[in-house]
């Protein structure tokens, strides 16, 4: 080991530095250096040679033998350890650069407020800073935040980081968001009032919907897509008393944001709060079991439109614009919701309909 270490443009030197211009000063040698010292030979030479460190009673003696204070000695000891953990740190923002390249910076800069960055490494320690990670190969670890399949060949480094990302993002801004208590009962009451906000606006609704969820115990979060994460939503617990529900505003057409909204909150009403669930573009990257996604899909279909009045359209015979809009108006639900029914069980065109699939359109930026 030697008595100075370098890295780029840092430089820590070793006490033994030192002392070793002390004796060549002095003109004697090691071995009669470390019996005026007091310590012997082997003692001198691992300090020499930066294989040990200075100690209170070394320090002690050589301020004794040299005139100078003890804590010169321990200051140059505090200043190497000091500038070694700049070398280190200097190493892994390094190592770090490439995971860091892999994520859309410009994304936190704009929707969170990030301040922008002039070189990948400044990006790396406000990304580090941002998630609460001491390193961000820290989010490639299997058990931070959510597993996901290890066999899974969709499961590029990329897609796990910036799905952690993303999902990390949602439980910073849900911090802001005052709920009570997590009260089932009460959100199943609200479920009416939630279906019935399918034929209005996101302007109108969403105010509403913040406020119902908060009341229900649940800290909702409304949050832009974020490139190469795969993910559309998820349902984290914080505690037995507060769960997050996050969504992507990913090509918001009603029918997707409202199958996927019920969707989610079966999960929250699943209640099992060691699990995270994620709804993702990427099958691969759900590792949630496969029972409890079949029931919040079922849910989310059946109560959007009933098994009654699905088969009350009659589905197995031609549709026309004009009956799905009428149909959807009889039952109180967007039309496109119905259209989106009906293309996902190969009932109508996916070329269809489409003046009856309404794009939401929300603006979110600097939402933290």
């Amino acid at each position: 080991m030697s008595n100075v270490n370098e890295y780029k443009d840092i430089v820590a030197f070793h006490p033994g530095y030192y002392i070793a211009d002390i004796i060549e000063d002095m003109e004697v040698s090691q071995a009669e250096f470390a019996t005026r010292m007091g310590t012997t030979a082997k003692t001198l030479s691992q300090l020499i040679n930066g294989r040990a460190n200075i100690s209170n009673d070394l320090a002690k003696k050589l301020s004794v033998m040299l005139g100078t204070s003890v804590q010169v000695w321990q200051n140059l000891q505090n200043t190497y350890d000091q500038k070694l953990i700049e070398i280190q740190q200097a190493k892994d923002v390094d190592e770090q650069a490439e995971l860091a390249k892999q994520i859309d910076y410009k994304y936190f800069v704009d929707v969170i407020g990030l301040p922008m960055a002039k070189s990948i490494n400044e990006k790396v320690v406000n990304l580090c800073k941002f998630f609460k990670v001491a390193d961000l190969r820290i989010m490639l670890q299997p058990d931070f935040l959510v597993n996901f399949r290890s066999s899974s060949s969709c499961n590029s480094e990329k897609n796990i980081i910036n799905s952690r990302a993303w999902i990390q993002t949602a439980m910073n801004i849900s911090k802001s968001i005052e709920t009570k208590p997590y009260n089932a009962e009460k959100l199943k009451a609200y479920l009416p009032e939630l279906r019935g906000m399918t034929v209005k606006k996101p302007d109108e609704f969403l105010p509403r919907m913040y406020e119902i969820f908060a009341e229900c115990g649940i800290a909702f979060v409304l949050l832009p897509h974020l490139k190469n994460s795969g993910v559309n939503g998820a349902v984290k617990w914080v505690s037995e008393d507060r769960v997050v529900l996050a969504m992507n505003n990913r090509g918001l057409d009603a029918d997707k944001f409202w199958f996927s909204l019920f969707h989610e909150i079966r999960h929250v009403l699943q209640q099992k709060i060691k699990t995270v669930f994620i709804s993702s573009t990427v099958e691969e990257m759900m590792d949630i079991n496969n029972n409890l996604e079949l029931e919040a899909d079922k849910f989310a279909t059946n109560y959007l439109i009933s098994p009654a009045d699905y088969k009350r359209l009659a589905p197995t015979r031609y549709i026309s614009d004009d009956e799905i809009i009428e149909f959807a108006n009889t039952i109180g639900i967007h039309p496109g919701i119905v259209a989106g029914r009906l293309q996902h069980e190969g009932v109508i065109a996916q070329n269809r309909c489409s003046k009856l699939k309404e794009k939401y359109v929300i603006e979110m930026k600097h939402i933290a």
